[in-house]
């Protein structure tokens, strides 16, 4: 019998590390399809970064109520899956609780940690589904933002219920085994002396006092069963599910902008044809000759050909983009901090994350059926982001501040908005007079640059 129980453990193991390993190739691929950008430059500011924002959940302790209950799901989640090691070993060896004997000093303690996170992942995962569906947190309403169709909120409480379905096993579990220690059934009796009971589990131990030997033991068998290939088809399942950030949230932040808030980046091409038509400014080369400081030899090169202005489908962005989208974890706060969005307008931060991340999932859908040339006729722009929401931003960057783990809706917007004005000439009317303002007066307004201190003579009259 323990045999078979092996085989199909490591059967179990290797389905789960294939479709998992499957997943990672086909998502890792979808990001690079986005254009290079250099973000491993700065390596000790971004590793603070990542620890205070990922890792401490810094921006989570915005409202402290939501940020300790978040921590403690996400601690516990860290922390309680570190027995997934002894687990596993069980598992494939077909042993029982096999560390308990060779650390027997910190066994119990471990357990007793695991059973205390365990328990609390529990409760904070009973308060999240009440937010969501009986106190009906704006956010999360579809009432409210369209984006919020069926398959977002299915999808939260899926994770939700699996989560508190996991911790119900992993608990019953332990209360199950240590009646069975108790009874002295079998090779439990070996622990005796060794493994007390834990200290949660310990108060679920009178549900089993009327099972039969033979029951009790089915229930400890199917409890383990439960928990442990729980894990794994939660581990399939969260590359599917926009609780992908689990293990992407912690590279995004890594790589999340470093230049200040507000800044917006001029489009390389531009910025070389500029300096080229001006000669300005010139820099002297590795080999004495004079070079602007693109390191261009201003008559002899010329920039490369511009293949597109902006972003028109998810190709056009960059790859930090199409990793932000496969990390956002539709919580909404950039949605509930956004200007537009508080005023009526159609612009929501999280739906363009979701687009742009459903836009990357169709595409490797094609992938599937016709391969990794697949093209079809849609595009991010237009099919699933209109010139409405994209003319509503203000770029204020409520959004970008607001975000738990670095994500950046603005600079997809951008992207998108040159597009549509330097593609399409898609430009609405009031902003094509700023334009030709600002190219003439050097300021919005419509007012000769030689004018625009005339109001300081009048102050002090």
């Amino acid at each position: 019998m323990e045999i078979v129980q092996q085989f199909f453990f490591i059967a179990a193991l290797a389905v789960t590390a294939w479709y998992i390993t499957k997943r990672v190739q086909l998502i890792s691929r979808a990001i690079k399809l986005g254009r290079p950008e250099n973000r491993f430059d700065h390596a000790n500011e971004r590793l603070k970064t990542m620890l205070l924002v990922a890792f401490g959940q810094k921006k989570m302790f915005t409202n402290w109520l939501v940020g300790l209950m978040h921590f403690v799901i996400y601690a516990g989640f860290l922390i309680i899956n570190l027995e997934i090691l002894e687990i596993i070993l069980d598992g494939v060896l077909g042993t029982h609780r096999l560390f308990a004997p060779y650390i027997t000093s910190i066994y119990p303690f471990l357990i007793n940690t695991f059973e205390i996170l365990a328990f609390g992942v529990l409760a904070v995962c009973v308060v999240f589904l009440c937010r969501r569906f009986v106190a009906k947190v704006s956010r999360f309403q579809p009432e409210r933002h369209r984006e919020m169709t069926r398959w977002p909120r299915t999808d939260a409480a899926i994770i939700l219920i699996a989560e508190i379905l996991l911790m119900i096993a992993f608990l019953t579990w332990n209360a199950s085994d240590s009646v069975l220690r108790d009874r002295g059934v079998g090779h439990y009796v070996h622990l005796q002396g060794i493994v007390p009971d834990f200290v949660i589990s310990q108060f679920l131990k009178p549900l089993f006092a009327g099972f039969s030997d033979i029951g009790l033991i089915a229930y400890e068998r199917i409890a383990w069963w439960a928990h442990i290939l729980g894990i794994m088809a939660f581990a399939v399942y969260v590359t599917y599910s926009k609780h992908l950030h689990i293990a992407l949230g912690f590279p995004n932040v890594y790589f999340s902008d470093l230049q200040p808030k507000g800044e917006m980046q001029n489009m390389p091409e531009i910025t070389k044809e500029v300096q080229l038509a001006l000669g300005l400014p010139t820099t002297t080369a590795a080999d004495g000759s004079q070079t602007n400081d693109n390191g261009l030899q201003p008559g002899v090169d010329s920039p490369a050909e511009v293949g597109r202005f902006g972003a028109k489908d998810v190709q056009d962005l960059k790859w930090i983009n199409l990793m932000n989208a496969y990390s956002c974890t539709e919580c909404g706060r950039c949605t509930a901090a956004c200007p537009a969005n508080i005023t009526g307008k159609k612009l929501s931060p999280r739906k363009i994350m979701m687009d742009t991340r459903d836009r990357l999932e169709e595409i490797q859908q094609g992938w599937k059926v016709n391969g990794f040339d697949y093209k079809d006729s849609k595009s991010l722009l237009n099919d699933y982001i209109t010139a409405e929401e994209l003319n509503a931003c203000t770029t204020c960057q409520a959004c970008i501040n607001a975000c738990p783990i670095n994500i950046n809706p603005l600079d997809i917007i951008l992207q998108l908005r040159r597009y549509r004005v330097m593609e399409e000439s898609q430009a609405p009317a009031s902003w094509n007079a700023m334009f030709s303002n600002i190219e003439n007066n050097m300021a919005p307004w419509k007012f000769s640059p030689s004018d625009r201190f005339n109001w300081a003579e009048q102050v002090n009259q």
